[in-house]
């Protein structure tokens, strides 16, 4: 079992910067692919980006591509998400995500976090 705790979220302005982290604890974290995923109201949770054991191979939505940039240390078993030039249509509630395999997924996640508020005004 694999224990994710988000934090970092909040209000920013159209065009800020928030940076969200999830602390691992509970397994080995270079065991697990690592993922953030989004759900804002009234719509499905959506894939953001994902990372591979090493943080060697990523991957990213397109709506997020550019704009985003996912990292982890794994000598602090956490992963973050950078988030620049923030537009309103990013405001979601933010979830880490954890999974087993040897390369990098935009699904199949086992554990997943709490999730934090993101509010982007216009």
């Amino acid at each position: 079992q694999v224990q994710l705790v988000e934090s970092g979220g909040g209000l920013v302005q159209a065009g800020g910067s928030l940076r969200l982290s999830c602390a691992a604890s509970g397994r080995t974290f270079t065991n697990y692919v690592m993922g953030w995923f989004r759900q804002a109201p009234g719509k499905e949770r959506e894939f953001v980006t994902t990372i591979s054991r090493s943080g060697g191979s990523t991957a990213y939505a397109d709506s997020v591509k550019g704009r985003f940039t996912i990292s982890r240390d794994n000598a602090k078993n956490t992963v973050y998400l950078q988030m620049n030039s923030l537009k309103p249509e990013d405001t979601a509630v933010y979830y880490c995500a954890a999974r087993r395999g040897l390369g990098i997924y935009v699904d199949g996640y086992d554990y997943w976090g709490q999730g934090t508020q993101v509010t982007v005004s216009s």
